[in-house]
This record gives structure tokens, sequence and C-alpha cells, in this order.
């Protein structure tokens, strides 16, 4: 896979998560995503973002512009030193929530992308990598 561009965007407030919200949606705009594969995209970003601030105490995210072959999409990188996730299977189920919300975040966001990679551990924080290609 090749990196055309990155961008680094720290993850600190709401206004944070807003702004890797419009990163993500401006390149895949730009790289001629269809307005489908732009909501999913903006929607998995801005669960995973606002994730990231409230579970993981604010973080990082960075943005790629990636190509694979004549393959074009775009590669978000989330990383936080928070708490962690002690069982992924079971944060990846429908229904869980540790804050009484809806339970959809991250196995709903991996739903709306092609590829999705998580790490975590328990006192170390967490790294989530999802790529939507168009």
């Amino acid at each position: 896979m090749e990196v055309r561009r990155i961008e680094a965007l720290p993850i600190r407030s709401s206004d944070d998560v807003v702004r890797v919200r419009r990163q993500a949606h401006n390149w895949a705009s730009e790289l001629g995503f269809s307005p489908v594969d732009l909501t999913k995209l903006v929607t998995a970003a801005s669960e995973i973002a606002r994730n990231t601030l409230e579970h993981g105490g604010g973080g990082s995210a960075r943005v790629e512009e990636v190509r694979r072959g004549v393959r074009v999409g775009v590669r978000l990188t989330f990383e936080d030193q928070g708490p962690g996730i002690a069982d992924i299977a079971q944060a990846m189920r429908d229904g869980f929530s540790t804050r009484r919300g809806m339970g959809l975040g991250l196995g709903g966001a991996k739903r709306l992308v092609d590829e999705f990679e998580i790490a975590s551990q328990a006192g170390a924080g967490t790294k989530i990598t999802m790529t939507r290609w168009k």
C-alpha cells in the first residue's frame, strides 16, 4: 500500500472530533467517493474519534490518502494512551456499552469501512486503524 499524503490531528476536545470528521470528508470527497461512501467513512471516523476522546482520554488521529494498485482510499488511525479495552471481542459486540449508550460504536464502525484493525491492552491504550476504499 502506498501512502500519498498524511495529516496528524490531535483529539483533545469535541472541536477536534469535528476536525477529524471534516478532514476525512474533505479527502474522500477530493478522491471522488460517492455520497454513500462519504457518509459511511465520516460516520465511522466520528464514532472512533469520539471514543478516543471519551474512553481514551484523548489522543491522536492520522488521516492518510492511500493507494493499492489503481484503488484509492482513506485510512484513519486513532491512538490513545487510555485504560485500554480489557475484552475486545465483547466491546465489538452489538449492544455492548460501558456508558449506557446504544452500544453500536466499535462494531458499527467496523461495518462502515472495508478494513478495520484494533489493538488494545488494559492500562496501555488503544490503536484502531480503518480504511474505506473508493
